[in-house]
């Protein structure tokens, strides 16, 4: 479409979770505490990995970075959503949106290939646990680490890049609770073949990269955990996967549903709820389910609370 039809928006409004004031008092009493606990929990793990010399290992490495990237995307909706609940106005500028959605993505991404990265992990932590210090190495971890970011960087820049060249000549009204492609596309009046496209191909591919990555290791965990003789041994590696598992089918599940459906099936009222359980529960869920499953972790927390009544 030609620009010069482009109606110039300085800045979007939000229509929100729902128009009911009863509704949104409500949701706003449950969503803040979720919030509150994400912050503190994730805030918690980080600190905890940081203090303790004996969470200073590549797994826990790794689980402070997907703290991080927990704490980040949801910080980058959840306040603002929160506020909007309680406000009349529920506006944002144009490039306010664009940070909001660049942000967003960026961790979004992150986090699904460091699922990836967690599993390759616990493989080598189980197929080979004499050499797994050496295979991965703190170089290793950080060289990790930092492809994960880059690569978020690279597909959050693609997507906001494409997004926000778009004509929105149809209105300025999000029919959302956050800056986010689907709502986006639905107000412009541009042809977002390309758009959908690299939704597709560029998302997807983190997506199906992340999925395989997780699956191919652990058919190898499986394999090697057979190889152990012992009812007690195979328990014990089966048990340091299971928070990991969890964490993946219940983030990727989400993820599938949210960006990997035909056109037809999508539902703005269903999508917000999927929205709000991917940027703020499973924030908090994250470091609930690696904190209740994990022994080392409950170690750490013991340690440090014994510190505090010390003093």
């Amino acid at each position: 479409m030609d620009k010069g039809n482009c109606s110039s928006f300085n800045e979007f409004i939000f229509l929100g979770i729902t128009s009911d004031t009863n509704i949104k008092v409500t949701l706003f009493t449950m969503l803040l505490p979720v919030y509150l606990i994400n912050i503190m929990a994730n805030l918690g793990i980080i600190i905890f990995i940081r203090m303790d010399f004996q969470l200073h290992t590549p797994m826990y490495f790794f689980l402070s970075h997907l703290s991080f990237c927990d704490l980040c995307y949801s910080t980058a909706v959840g306040p603002k959503m929160m506020v909007d609940l309680l406000a009349k106005k529920r506006s944002i500028p144009f490039l306010g949106c664009a940070l909001q959605f660049f942000i967003f993505c960026i961790f979004a991404d992150a986090e699904c290939l460091l699922l990836a990265v967690m599993a390759f992990d616990r493989y080598m932590a189980i197929s080979n646990p004499l050499l797994y210090t050496v295979h991965m190495s703190s170089r290793v971890c950080v060289s990790l680490v930092v492809g994960v970011y880059l690569v978020g960087m690279a597909d959050a820049l693609t997507h906001t890049t494409l997004t926000f060249q778009l004509c929105f000549c149809a209105s300025n009204e999000i029919n959302h609770f956050f800056c986010d492609m689907p709502p986006l596309f639905l107000l412009s009046c541009s042809d977002i073949e390309i758009n959908e496209l690299a939704l597709f191909t560029v998302f997807g591919f983190i997506e199906l990269s992340t999925i395989s990555g997780v699956l191919v290791s652990y058919c190898y965990i499986v394999l090697s955990v057979l190889k152990i003789r012992t009812a007690e041994g195979r328990f014990k590696a089966f048990s340091t996967c299971t928070s990991h598992l969890t964490a993946v089918a219940i983030f990727q599940g989400t993820m599938l549903f949210m960006y990997f459906r035909p056109s037809s099936a999508y539902s703005l009222d269903q999508d917000k709820m999927s929205s709000l359980f991917y940027t703020l529960v499973i924030p908090m869920l994250n470091p609930l389910i690696y904190s209740l499953r994990n022994k080392d972790v409950k170690e750490a927390l013991e340690k440090l609370k014994n510190k505090l009544y010390s003093k």
